[in-house]
């Protein structure tokens, strides 16, 4: 009999964690005849919605009238998964699995650490994240004998990285004045670094032809937040300092399909990505640029160490190592902004990564030096991305951590195991 699962999630969202909920229900999908599955839609904080009238969308319709209609006749579920931050994990079925990105810094909360008990099983999307879960203690007393005793989440906290998604590219016509352009996908906010980017960029290329294409929101895709992004920038522009500057800043914003940015990471005036944030979950910009062979300049810490290092044998070494295939910024580590704690998530004496000002603006300066030299760099990460974050592999491995809830014959976890041991 085939388990009935309720997917609660941002599955509408066009965010990171609308992604996450994506790909969570892309992974169901792909085993109909193991689970029925339920949509419960989530809003996601001032993100806007999906808007393409796509099969995808239209099956994801499907599900909350589905949802709608079992829940009004008192149905119940086998499974619960939770896409979301843990602060909102709640007990709704026999089964309850959460579902998160994670954290951006070295440690989570107590209120992460407290909902971790309402789980049977936490899924994260990289070993950053899992290593934050498995590595907070606290000090806490216990109410019936008085001692003090060290606590940490409950788990098993299980990893599995998103897939790399091809798609077909749309070429976009782009009025660059540069030809070699670096592009920045962010959302601006205290932890992804972006005034500071910018104002490091500039300062970097204030007297060369060289361009930054920023793809970036404050909050959502809509006419009024593009004006007030538009005039953040320009207000950070308008230092005395830079008035004679001849490098050139770019800003793209709205709503843009994997096929449009697939032509953004393809453009031939495109050169690499920036990415400087204090910490990321996973890094799902980075691993979409790389999949297409766009370099990538970023900090070796966060969600992003899983997907950027590539293990190779080199001449005379009887074992593989990990070896870097982006552009590696020095950095260091250090309490996390006051601006961005955030009572229940971000934690106030939690660490993240500075990124170093002067070896940031040397590794730009690098990158357009020895240009070919990462684009060679940038070939052999797009492999490695290639044979080893499909689709088919990922979805598997999500399905695998499922299998101890599915009363029914191995075969179908055999078939799992074959697809995740085939590209190891």
């Amino acid at each position: 009999m085939r388990k009935r699962v309720l997917v609660s999630a941002p599955a509408l969202s066009q965010s990171g964690y609308g992604v996450h909920a994506r790909t969570v229900l892309r992974s169901l999908r792909t085993r109909e005849d193991l689970f029925d599955v339920y949509l419960e839609n989530l809003n996601w904080g001032a993100t806007s919605w999906l808007w393409q009238d796509d099969e995808e969308r239209r099956w994801i319709d499907s599900l909350l009238l589905k949802t709608f209609q079992y829940s009004q006749a008192g149905g119940h579920y086998d499974i619960s998964l939770q896409v979301t931050i843990p602060n909102e994990w709640k007990n709704k079925a026999e089964i309850n699995i959460g579902c998160t990105a994670g954290i951006e810094t070295t440690k989570i909360t107590g209120e992460w650490a407290q909902a971790s008990y309402l789980m049977d099983k936490i899924i994260v999307v990289s070993n950053f994240s899992r290593e934050a879960f498995v590595n907070t203690y606290f000090d806490i007393v216990d109410q019936a004998t008085g001692e003090s005793k060290r606590a940490q989440a409950k788990g098993p906290v299980e990893v599995v990285n998103y897939p790399f998604v091809p798609a077909e590219k749309t070429e976009l016509e782009l009025d660059l004045q540069s030809d070699f352009n670096f592009l920045l996908v962010s959302q601006w906010s205290p932890r992804k670094n972006f005034e500071n980017t910018i104002k490091w960029f500039v300062e970097e290329f204030y007297d060369q032809n060289v361009g930054l294409v920023v793809k970036a929101s404050t909050a959502n895709n809509c006419y009024s937040d593009f004006l007030f992004t538009k005039n953040r920038i320009l207000s950070l522009l308008s230092n005395p300092v830079y008035k004679d500057r001849k490098c050139n800043i770019h800003l793209l914003h709205g709503s843009m399909d994997r096929q449009e940015f697939a032509g953004l990471y393809t453009h031939p005036k495109i050169k690499a990505l920036i990415n400087i944030a204090h910490g990321e979950g996973f890094g799902l910009p980075m691993i979409e640029a790389a999949g297409h062979g766009l370099p990538i300049i970023t900090i070796g810490w966060g969600g992003q160490v899983d997907f950027l290092y590539v293990p190779e044998k080199r001449k005379g070494q009887k074992k593989k190592r990990l070896v870097a295939k982006f552009a590696e910024v020095n950095y260091s580590m250090g309490k996390v902004l006051p601006e961005a704690v955030w009572d229940g998530v971000l934690r106030a004496d939690s660490d993240w990564a500075y990124a170093d000002q002067g070896n940031f603006k040397m590794t730009l300066r690098d990158v357009k030096k020895k240009y070919s030299v990462y684009q060679r760099r940038a070939k052999d990460l797009q492999k490695h991305i290639l044979e080893n974050f499909t689709e088919e592999k990922k979805y598997a491995e999500f399905c695998s951590h499922l299998e101890e809830y599915i009363e029914s014959d191995e075969s179908w976890l055999q078939e799992i195991q074959e697809i995740v041991h085939s590209y190891e």
